[in-house]
């Protein structure tokens, strides 16, 4: 993802946020095992994690609901269809891939994994989304809040600016949800242009390969 994307974690129990690293540069392709834990942890081939590894835990993995949660009302219409669109066709790649987990499009209710459709441009802090880790934070396309107590994630919120452009909603939708699923780092490398977590490229719609067997062992099957 070109870093117009941004992440905002919380992981600690006294409540404090931290900026945590968003990518991780390699030169070339690297093993199944190296590239989870970069995407997982932070860690650059076969070095130790920046972050800890969370993921939602048992009680709520096989059905973690997915909805917009709100839209600026200058959000452009054509672009909201492109999101609502987005949405449905991201949880169905994630649902494809094998992992032990289930995500279920939702228009009311709760909402594990709201959106937020804000009006905020690129640069600007976000305001209104009533989610203290997306609430004054800087604006980038998009932003993901992540709310975790040891190795459990206790909540998600994503956020995207009326900026983004109607090429990329697409990939953005699909990376952010597979982020807030506990795989918050990208990957900035020419060998992985074509991967959900490229740092360089807007453009990737699918999982396949590494990322979907990233996201197979971050939710193994028992």
């Amino acid at each position: 993802m070109l870093r117009r994307l941004a992440l905002a974690c919380l992981f600690s129990l006294a409540a404090t946020a931290t900026v945590a690293q968003e990518f991780i540069a390699v030169p070339d392709l690297i093993s199944d095992e190296d590239f989870y834990r970069l995407v997982a942890c932070a860690a650059p081939p076969g070095g130790t994690c920046a972050k800890p590894i969370i993921r939602w835990p048992d009680a709520r993995r096989q059905d973690l609901r997915v909805g917009i949660a709100d839209v600026a009302p200058s959000f452009p219409g054509y672009k909201l269809d492109l999101v609502d669109r987005a949405v449905d066709s991201a949880i169905a790649e994630i649902n494809a891939t094998g992992a032990a987990l289930r995500l279920t499009r939702v228009y009311e209710g709760s909402v594990d994994i709201p959106l937020y459709l804000v009006a905020t441009p690129q640069g600007a802090r976000i305001s209104g989304t009533s989610i203290a880790e997306l609430d004054g934070s800087e604006m980038a396309i998009a932003r993901v809040a992540l709310r975790s107590r040891g190795g459990t994630i206790l909540s998600a919120a994503i956020a995207i600016s009326q900026d983004i452009r109607r090429r990329e909603i697409a990939s953005v939708v699909l990376e952010e949800l597979v982020q807030s699923l506990g795989l918050p780092t990208d990957i900035d490398s020419p060998a992985y242009t074509r991967s959900i977590f490229s740092e360089a490229d807007n453009t990737t719609v699918w999982l396949r390969g590494q990322d979907a067997a990233a996201l197979r062992r971050h939710y193994p099957s028992r």
